[in-house]
């Protein structure tokens, strides 16, 4: 029982996680899908101005926080619901919120048992992440080459605070997303043709390149503080 009541929220968010998987949701979310009911979506969307966008980011909430693997589905559907800008806008909000359930969730649960357990290599990690987490992460998010879910268990499993967390996913996520929802927005015919999106695109030295510009400026403050001390 003391096990239980410690160890309750992940342990059911981990459940929730099993039941979404089990019960084939996964499925659903895909460009047939999308495809298939995009226009009764958007009729819907045109009726439920103010409803739709507050279920689109609980939908998007929601997956983040299971770890669900459709989330660039998700975004691309914000723009060919909503349009670029309002869509992305959505998708940030519902993503960061999704974001912080599943860190605050874990973190505040499983972090210090992780802690007690990993040795000096794990202090050494968490007291990194103390001091420059912000930069760290806010890289991490800029470059598409992580999954978003993966690197939401790992910030928080490390002990990151919570703060830099945040501010590290809101920004970090910006760029990327809009990316998609403006593929979204012009998405509709090819859908209806019964092809799928490109989203390779934001691998494409135009848009990657100067990603990775960004995350490289982002660690410029961890660079000089190693600087700083190595030169003391």
């Amino acid at each position: 029982m003391r096990f239980l009541r410690r160890f309750w929220p992940p342990l059911l968010l981990l459940a929730a996680i099993v039941g979404a998987w089990a019960s084939g949701i996964t499925q659903l979310i895909s460009w047939h899908t999308l495809a298939r009911h995009q226009l009764q979506l958007a009729a819907w969307v045109d009726v439920h101005p103010i409803l739709a966008p507050s279920l689109y980011i609980l939908a998007y909430a929601v997956l983040v926080a299971l770890s669900l693997p459709e989330a660039a589905i998700i975004s691309v559907a914000g723009g060919l619901l909503f349009g670029t800008l309002l869509g992305g806008s959505l998708a940030i909000a519902g993503s960061s919120i999704g974001a912080i359930v599943l860190f605050l969730a874990v973190r505040h649960h499983l972090a210090g048992a992780v802690a007690a357990r990993g040795g000096r290599l794990i202090d050494l990690v968490r007291e990194a992440l103390t001091r420059d987490g912000f930069s760290y992460l806010l890289a991490i998010r800029l470059v598409p080459a992580f999954p978003f879910w993966l690197v939401n268990l790992a910030a928080a499993l490390s002990g990151m605070r919570l703060l830099p967390y945040v501010s590290a996913t809101l920004l970090g996520i910006i760029p990327g997303t809009f990316v998609y929802t403006s593929i979204g927005s012009g998405v509709g015919k090819v859908l209806a043709e019964g092809g799928a999106p490109d989203l390779s695109i934001i691998f494409s030295p135009g848009i990657l390149g100067p990603l990775i510009g960004f995350a490289a400026l982002s660690l410029l403050p961890v660079a000089w503080r190693h600087w700083k001390r190595s030169n003391a």
